[in-house]
């Protein structure tokens, strides 16, 4: 028998609109929905009731789509966790302390280290506070200067190669003071604000849309992320049903995903 030995892996984010909890129906339509995405490592926000994580997985397990977990309870009802498949190493699980001001009912940034084949990198996952207003606005951006500050800090112990993903509530070209406090001294490279300028995560009331989502690595980390990669996975066109009973009926974000190579650290 031989082996196939992999070179690249796909790492993608979606929002589970969970807002307002998440029902077995639905459950069971971003079971099928994730199965069709089929990445090698999944973070997802908006996780609500904390059970949900452990449903999702035992349904992907039927399919034949094994995924281990990694989750830390927050403080409010909604939570970040991060699926991976059998064969990944997921180690030091943790909390950016402070990057929820000090508010129970906002999330802290969830962060863990991953090694893939010879890949290896920590992937840090936000879900940052909403809202189209000032106030909104200058919140993210107190909570973008802590998760920043923990960047360099990471940076700083030797640890270069940082992929920041999640829900980031922030719109390119709108938000501009929340990329840049994020992006700080030119650390960060959005590539999401890049490749994807013509697309749209969220599907918002009445037709409209927009990019709130985000998909960032460091400027260091560029030899194993493939260019061009990075992609709205189109989850409703996959699914066979329209973009407004998706919205309803699965979620009102559409996944992002990118390719890595993992057959060599460039470290």
């Amino acid at each position: 028998m031989i082996t196939v030995q992999k070179t690249t892996a796909n790492i993608a984010a979606w929002n589970l609109k969970g807002y307002h909890g998440i029902t077995d129906d639905r459950i069971e339509k971003q079971i099928n929905g994730l199965a069709m995405l089929d990445a090698e490592v999944v973070a997802l926000v908006e996780i609500n009731p904390l059970a949900t994580l452990e449903k999702i997985q035992s349904g992907l397990s039927k399919l034949g789509v094994n995924y281990q977990k990694a989750l830390l309870q927050q403080s409010g009802k909604l939570h970040i966790g991060v699926l991976y498949k059998d064969g990944i190493e997921a180690s030091n699980l943790r909390l950016v302390e402070g990057s929820d001001l000090g508010d129970p009912e906002k999330r802290k940034a969830l962060v863990v280290d991953l090694k893939i084949g010879k890949f290896d990198c920590t992937l840090i996952v936000v879900h940052l506070k909403s809202g189209r207003e000032k106030s909104s606005q200058r919140l993210r951006d107190e909570q973008a200067k802590v998760i920043c500050k923990y960047i360099e800090e990471c940076r700083v112990s030797g640890r270069e190669d940082i992929i920041l993903t999640g829900d980031f509530n922030m719109i390119p070209g709108q938000d501009i003071s929340n990329f840049h406090y994020l992006g700080g001294d030119d650390v960060m490279d959005f590539i999401s604000s890049w490749d994807l300028q013509e697309r749209f995560s969220h599907i918002m009331e009445k037709g409209r849309a927009n990019l709130l989502d985000g998909f960032a690595i460091t400027r260091t980390f560029s030899k194993e992320y493939i260019r061009g990669s990075l992609r709205v996975f189109p989850m409703h066109w996959s699914m066979d049903i329209g973009r407004e009973h998706y919205k309803d009926e699965v979620s009102d974000h559409l996944p992002f995903v990118a390719t890595f190579r993992v057959d060599r650290d460039a470290d």
